[in-house]
């Protein structure tokens, strides 16, 4: 288990790239969350598998049809077990 802290950048915010990453990462099995940020980023904190957090990854690098993502920071930790689910904090 490893855990992945995703930061997403540019015109991501109102475009709905909270509620798709948080589809995919039930479908994907992942725990965390994603949020919007106050600088207009999104951040997305998930644990799970390697292979299918690298699946998250790749849909953040585009988001939804509207997002216009300018860049992706991605940090990788430890996973912590602290998640019982994803959920979209507000």
């Amino acid at each position: 288990m490893q855990r992945a802290i995703i930061k997403v950048y540019g015109f991501v915010q109102g475009v709905g790239f909270r509620a798709n990453a948080k589809r995919l990462a039930l479908r994907l099995g992942l725990k965390g969350y994603a949020k919007n940020n106050d600088d207009c980023s999104v951040e997305i904190v998930v644990e799970g598998h390697e292979d299918k957090i690298k699946e998250l990854i790749e849909f953040c690098k585009n988001g939804p049809k509207l997002a216009k993502v300018s860049k992706v920071d991605i940090k990788f930790e430890m996973a912590k077990n602290e998640f019982d689910g994803f959920g979209i904090r507000f």
